[in-house]
């Protein structure tokens, strides 16, 4: 127990220090600016955060899949960016807390990174939130390794709670900000891709919240 609280501790330690700091600007914009991790995501639940190649996030129990590698680029104060090394699209959330991804960097693919009790990180969409208590939405596997909707998801329950596993540091070009296409914004889960750019992902609307 004390040696997985040390590891929790240093992945979190790490994510702090390399994934707020921004380095002095370059000589031209097309330099790399942005001080990044490429890093694992182990959820509490036993399952690596993965995406394939198609855009398709879930969870995965084989650690040595390349599918478990993203980029956390900085983006802001305490706000990330998480990249599919592989597919190199980047993970959003909705208006309606539906994980995408999506080939632009749009607000839809901020995440506010905090280091929650024991350790853990958590993400949650800095563009929604509960309309009415104000309850942020956050990033989740359920006990199966789905992706859950983010409104469905609690900070207190272990699907929220992720270990970030550093492989190395990166120097990344700051992403450029796209536009949301407010058709694409409010549209129900299909599970089918919605535009080239974008592909809404299955998630299991029965899911018990915070499971």
């Amino acid at each position: 127990m004390r040696i997985a609280r040390l590891l929790r501790q240093k992945g979190a330690h790490m994510l702090r220090c390399l994934c707020a700091q921004r380095t002095e600007p370059s000589i031209t914009d097309t330099e790399p600016q942005l001080k990044g991790i490429v890093t694992r995501l182990f959820s509490e639940q036993g399952f690596y955060l993965t995406m394939q190649p198609d855009g398709t996030i879930s969870g995965t129990k084989d650690e040595n899949s390349d599918y478990t590698l993203f980029n956390l680029i900085p983006v802001g104060l305490r706000v990330v960016a998480i990249q599919g090394v592989k597919a190199g699209l980047y993970v959003a959330m909705n208006g309606e807390g539906f994980l995408f991804s999506s080939e632009t960097f749009t607000a839809e693919c901020k995440f506010k990174e905090s280091v929650f009790e024991n350790y853990y990180v958590i993400y949650s969409s800095t563009l929604y939130r509960q309309h009415e208590s104000g309850r942020a939405w956050f990033l989740g596997l359920n006990k199966e390794g789905i992706i859950m909707k983010g409104n469905r998801v609690k900070k207190t329950k272990p699907c929220s709670h992720f270990v970030p596993r550093p492989i190395e540091v990166c120097m990344y070009k700051e992403p450029s900000l796209h536009d949301i296409d407010e058709k694409q914004r409010s549209r129900k889960n299909s599970g089918t891709p919605t535009m080239s750019t974008r592909k809404e992902l299955n998630q299991d609307s029965t899911d018990h919240e915070g499971s």
